[in-house]
């Protein structure tokens, strides 16, 4: 999808760049496929800031997807793509032919009126959903599920993309869009493709307010705080901290390795960023 750009006629307009909708459908989404979304805005039931920098923008509704494509053998044809303001992929409205509407995360080359569906055995074509056990080693996937029956975990972002890489016995080696290989077993579904919209990341907000928009606050820096706030902070004139980059609490913020589910340990095969 490309991107669309501006006339530099202000500064928040020069470098702005965004997505170009021309090509979803033009129809308000499924109300029966619409909930609610409350916004927090960082804080918890005590009104206290847990989580900070968050706050404001648009209103949302959250949109029901189907990560766990259990319809099974029952084919369905796609009937609008449409826009989700909670994740950065598209959606793809499909509507089975028991009448029944779902949405479900649309791949790269998935057009209006396209037929997919969710089995046990199935064409190796985009938007279809398979278990592992029948992919092709080398296939292209997305929307993996991380345990079976749980529904998608993996692979779910805007451009995102996973592969098959071997099957040995029960277990799959699967390529992560981090470059992390791990094991997952073979009765998981994952579906075809590639995920759409790959242009996201290259999308320029252009100025403070667009940013605000999307319900986030200014990110302070430590090193430009008082002592008392940061440890990073004070110094006569600019200074670089002085210390280790670490959060206000002292946690270290470069290579400290935070992961401690040492249980899943034993899946992974490669760690991400690992050579050879």
């Amino acid at each position: 999808m490309p991107l669309k750009e501006y006339r530099p006629l202000t500064p928040g307009r020069r470098g702005m760049s965004g997505a170009d909708f021309s090509n979803l459908s033009d129809k308000r989404p499924e109300k029966r496929l619409l909930e609610p979304k409350h916004s927090t805005g960082g804080r918890n039931n005590n009104g206290r800031v847990t989580t900070r920098f968050r706050g404001g923008g648009h209103k949302r509704r959250l949109r029901i997807v189907d990560f766990r494509r259990d319809k099974l053998g029952v084919p369905a044809q796609v009937m609008a793509l449409e826009y989700d303001p909670n994740r950065s992929a598209r959606l793809a409205l499909l509507r089975y032919q028991d009448g029944e509407k779902r949405y479900i995360l649309a791949p790269m080359g998935l057009e209006v009126g396209h037929s997919v569906i969710a089995a046990t055995s199935a064409d190796i074509r985009t938007g279809n959903c398979l278990p592992l056990r029948a992919i092709p080693a080398g296939t292209v996937i997305h929307n993996v599920e991380h345990r079976q029956g749980r529904g998608a975990q993996l692979a779910r972002s805007a451009g995102g993309r996973a592969q098959l890489m071997a099957k040995e016995g029960d277990w799959g080696h699967v390529r992560l869009p981090s470059g992390e290989i791990r094991m997952v077993h073979l009765d998981c579904r994952a579906t075809i493709g590639q995920v759409g919209n790959p242009d996201h990341s290259h999308v320029m907000l252009g100025k403070a307010g667009r940013k605000r928009w999307l319900g986030k606050m200014p990110h302070n820096r430590g090193v430009v705080q008082n002592p008392v706030d940061h440890p990073m902070g004070g110094g006569e004139g600019r200074s670089s901290g002085g210390r280790h980059p670490c959060s206000p609490w002292g946690q270290k913020s470069k290579g400290l390795k935070t992961r401690r589910n040492k249980r899943t340990t034993r899946f992974i095969v490669k760690h991400r960023g690992e050579k050879g």
